[in-house]
């Protein structure tokens, strides 16, 4: 029975065996094709500049979903061309991978939905790779983006990773310029326009300043009084940056107002003085 088995499945081999043969190489020149189509769309989105770094990002993952969605159905279809080849009844194989898809949809729900959301981040262009972002509460330069997560290294340095599904509100804080705003106290009997002119004079200076004119978008400028209070008076400077020069420029503006505040003996807090006139309470002298 052996032997007839056998003989069985050589005479089907030679039979159909062309035909599997031809179906099997089919499908891998047309994996293959698909394969440099979406290589050459990576190339071609490649160039200098931000906008062309962004675009290639978009382009890469776009071609990496269709590849692997465009392999799978050549895969699925060619094996269900070859099974009838062997003698099998495609109907059962049909049926069990229609139960199979349906049981795969109801239990990765959760993937499916962190899949498609990562698809409209990259489609629309919400962020990239390098980019600081506030998200979740999170705020970090994207390490790695796929359909699936998205991977934060947060100011302490950890890395966080979110899935793409959790991704709700966005703010990217590396889209064409950056803002800072610098707050200075100063004495609340402290003559305001004298502090307002020393603050015009050091955003001046900076502003022409070679070392930091390539950070410096606009600005700094002096806004004004921004709020009183018991602690004094708080006055406000607002500068855009380079992307991600903000922290940098604020360091700095800083230092200058310090310096120039100790130049002009304008002092940068209060002295609260309190005096005890009469006998202190019995309580205190002991």
């Amino acid at each position: 029975m052996t032997q007839s088995l056998s003989t069985h499945w050589l005479e089907l081999a030679g039979a159909r065996g062309a035909r599997i043969l031809a179906i099997v190489l089919i499908a891998i020149v047309l994996t293959r094709v698909f394969k440099a189509l979406t290589s050459r769309l990576v190339k071609l989105s490649k160039g200098p500049g931000r906008v062309a770094l962004i675009r290639e990002q978009q382009t890469r993952t776009m071609a990496g979903v269709l590849y692997s969605i465009g392999a799978i159905v050549i895969v699925a279809v060619a094996a269900l061309m070859v099974l009838p080849e062997l003698g099998f009844d495609v109907t059962p194989f049909a049926a069990a991978a229609a139960v199979g898809s349906l049981a795969f949809g109801f239990g990765a729900q959760s993937l499916v939905k962190d899949m498609i959301n990562g698809f409209f981040i990259v489609f629309e262009d919400q962020y990239v790779v390098g980019d600081i972002i506030q998200v979740n509460g999170e705020i970090g330069r994207v390490e790695y983006l796929t359909l699936r997560r998205t991977v934060l290294r947060n100011a302490t340095g950890a890395i966080v990773t979110i899935p793409n599904s959790l991704v709700g509100q966005i703010a990217n804080m590396s889209r064409d310029w950056s803002q800072v705003f610098v707050d200075v106290t100063v004495p609340s009997d402290e003559l305001v326009g004298r502090a307002l002119a020393t603050l015009e004079k050091m955003s001046g200076d900076f502003r022409e300043s070679p070392d930091w004119s390539a950070a410096l978008v606009d600005g700094p400028r002096v806004l004004g009084v921004e709020s009183l209070s018991l602690d004094g008076t708080v006055l406000r400077l607002q500068a855009r940056t380079a992307l991600n020069r903000k922290d940098d420029v604020a360091r700095e503006l800083r230092r200058r107002i310090k310096l120039a505040f100790e130049e002009s003996r304008i002092p940068l807090r209060h002295t609260h003085q309190v005096q005890l006139n009469g006998e202190m309470p019995q309580a205190v002298q002991q």
